[in-house]
């Protein structure tokens, strides 16, 4: 045998071993993007408006797949506006009642519900902007139909400000839009992730995430650009806020956001925080913002 003879199993059994490899990393980046977590008893063991001593009633509503999406409806019978909560990838409707109980104290009414797998929605493979967009939409229906007249602002953190701009661009019944620490694609938060935490180019590692979660799961993340969609919202208002020190999704992705914006648009970009930080750096003062932005724009008789 020859020497190059000799070599050839061996090359073989390094490239099926770095197949192997990126194909085990592939598969785990897909269960951060679309993970299944079942349900525990503690799941249920959330505040609600109840504590905070808002009225509230819960609401189930239908994703057009046929999913049942939970959600808590706060009311404010002599108001036409209603605010939407979209709460990020791992998280549920609770996690918006800061933001949400302080709309509804501003007047509006407030939907905040639970996407698809979370919370006490139907269970559902996470899906990363791609499955929750149509939730969103479902949502919006939902609110048009409780409030006639209605005029809807949405208010999203990470996952769910992504979703908020994607949904937005496809209806123009979301009359205005804050969309806090979102990223301008589902494939640029992945890259950045995989750059960050395990040191190596991200495209070859994307591309294999993105194939294997296509076969899992039946959608690609890389066909999720909030990007390409930001620019048609306007001439509907939009207030993208981001951490100068975010680590998750790099500022510089709400910059490239804000540039590709229509108008009229704000940026906020608060120094020394990290993701969807803005919030906690100044509670009353963040609350204040939001709330001027959505009554400017989402005021008037019904």
């Amino acid at each position: 045998m020859t020497r190059q003879a000799s070599m050839i199993p061996l090359l073989s059994s390094a490239a099926l071993g770095l197949a192997g490899g990126v194909f085990g990393a592939a598969w785990y980046v897909t269960t951060r993007v679309s993970p299944h977590r079942p349900r525990h008893y503690s799941d249920s063991y959330i505040f609600t408006p109840w504590e905070l001593g808002v009225p509230y009633e819960t609401i189930s509503l239908r994703s057009a797949d046929g999913l049942a999406l939970t959600g808590w409806w706060l009311p404010r019978p002599d108001s036409c506006g209603v605010v939407i909560g979209s709460h990020g990838h791992s998280g549920s409707k609770d996690d918006l009642l800061g933001i949400g109980t302080s709309a509804w104290r501003a007047g509006f009414n407030v939907l905040l519900f639970d996407y698809r797998g979370r919370g006490d929605s139907d269970p559902w493979p996470h899906s990363l902007v791609s499955r929750e967009v149509d939730d969103l939409l479902a949502a919006v229906a939902y609110a048009r139909e409780r409030v006639a007249g209605a005029r809807v602002g949405v208010v999203g953190f990470s996952m769910g400000a992504a979703v908020a701009i994607m949904a937005a661009a496809r209806e123009p019944a979301i009359a205005a839009l804050v969309a806090d620490s979102s990223f301008t694609a589902v494939s640029d938060v992945v890259a950045y992730g995989v750059r960050r935490t395990l040191g190596i180019p991200p495209a070859p590692l994307v591309r294999a995430a993105d194939e294997v979660l296509a076969r899992r799961h039946g959608y690609r993340f890389t066909r999720a650009r909030p990007i390409d969609a930001i620019g048609a919202i306007s001439p509907r208002p939009i207030l993208i806020a981001h951490g100068a020190g975010d680590t998750t999704v790099p500022v510089e992705q709400a910059h490239r956001l804000f540039a590709a914006a229509g108008q009229p648009k704000q940026l906020a970009v608060v120094d020394g925080v990290e993701h969807c930080g803005a919030y906690f750096a100044d509670r009353a003062g963040y609350c204040a913002r939001v709330n001027a932005f959505f009554s400017q724009h989402l005021s008037g008789e019904c």
